[in-house]
């Protein structure tokens, strides 16, 4: 009779090695597809992040006695109106800044000439200042400027697809509870690592957009006092920008700093740069991150990557959905596959972290 096989080890198996090159390589095979569809991938997934986190009040309202369709058709209704609202008070506001800002040209070529002298004092020449200004194309602020909102708010760019996929995905919600069940039969883990995404993903909109809401009607409130001009629209990108995890505050600093320095000079500018350190800084930067940690489970490095990697993925919109593509991720590779559990003490925050030791 022949020795038996080891049973501590498969020879069949592959060496470790080669499933790790396999695995990367599958997932710059995914990645790249992301990128090549991307217009479908980003408001696909805007519009399933919107209906999870109404869906509760779709339930509170059929809980209440109110029929499911109607419910469903009460909570498509408000959404369809915040988002065509939004659009249109973002596309009439980039149309009017293309209009303002030619007539600050003048001001800044004022600006140049004080600069001029002011660094003549220090030694510089003119020709080195003239040569420095004249790489400045200012009639292209404008299209920079309405480039950056447009990116920002891209919500509005597909707004007919979007609409059509909210209303889908509202009606099909309703159905939820019956495939979940069939998911827990079969899959239990990936059904608990869904409704985790769901849950987390819901949290963060209601922080972010709680703490969004408040900086963007302080904002507004404090621009128009000073009178920057559109101080509505500055406070629609402080609140988009809310939800750009880390760097957020800074793109929607830049474009009412640049104004207030067109209009008012630097003492303008810098008393805009002193109320928002002061609004957001502190809201979006030291209270809100807490809640945010709390509600998504993320470390703030993991928080700062996903940002880059899915703004290089799907764009703009990818920016303002990192927080939930990662949860999502995080669910589908990490929470459903108890082998993988390890990968959380590299994901989560310190604070889940000791709590799960």
């Amino acid at each position: 009779m022949g020795a038996a096989a080891p049973t501590g080890s498969d020879s069949r198996a592959l060496p470790r090695g080669l499933v790790v090159l396999l695995g990367l390589a599958s997932v710059v095979i995914v990645v790249a597809g992301l990128r090549s569809i991307s217009w479908l991938v980003a408001p696909t997934f805007l519009a399933l992040v919107i209906v999870i986190a109404t869906s509760p009040v779709s339930d509170w309202l059929a809980g209440k006695g109110c029929p499911r369709w109607l419910s469903t058709l009460v909570l498509v209704v408000l959404v369809y109106a915040v988002l065509i609202t939004f659009a249109v008070v973002v596309v009439l506001s980039v149309g009017r800044l293309a209009t303002i800002l030619p007539q600050y040209a003048h001001r800044a070529e004022e600006m140049v000439a004080e600069l001029s002298r002011a660094l003549a004092g220090f030694g510089i020449g003119p020709d080195q200042v003239r040569a420095a200004v004249g790489k400045i194309d200012f009639g292209r602020l404008a299209g920079f400027m309405g480039a950056l909102l447009s990116g920002v708010a891209t919500i509005g760019t597909n707004l007919v697809f979007l609409l059509a996929l909210l209303l889908f995905l509202s009606v099909e919600s309703s159905g939820l509870g019956t495939r979940m069940a069939v998911i827990i039969g079969d899959h239990p883990e990936t059904a608990r690592a869904l409704t985790g995404f769901a849950r987390g993903t819901r949290s963060y909109l209601v922080v972010s957009t709680v703490f969004g809401a408040i900086v963007a009607v302080l904002d507004a409130v404090a621009l128009a006092l000073l009178g920057i001009p559109l101080a509505v629209l500055w406070g629609l990108l402080a609140f988009v920008t809310n939800y750009i995890p880390n760097v957020g505050f800074f793109i929607g600093l830049v474009p009412p700093v640049v104004l207030a320095l067109l209009q008012g000079g630097w003492q303008l500018a810098l008393t805009v740069v002193v109320i928002y350190l002061v609004l957001n800084f502190l809201v979006q930067s030291v209270i809100q991150p807490r809640f945010v940690g709390d509600a998504v489970g993320l470390s703030t490095t993991v928080t700062m990557l996903s940002l880059v990697f899915w703004t290089w993925v799907l764009g703009p919109l990818g920016a303002v959905l990192a927080i939930p593509l990662t949860l999502l991720a995080k669910a589908l590779l990490v929470d459903s596959d108890p082998r993988a559990r390890w990968a959380n003490a590299f994901l989560v925050s310190n604070r889940i972290s000791r709590q799960a030791v």
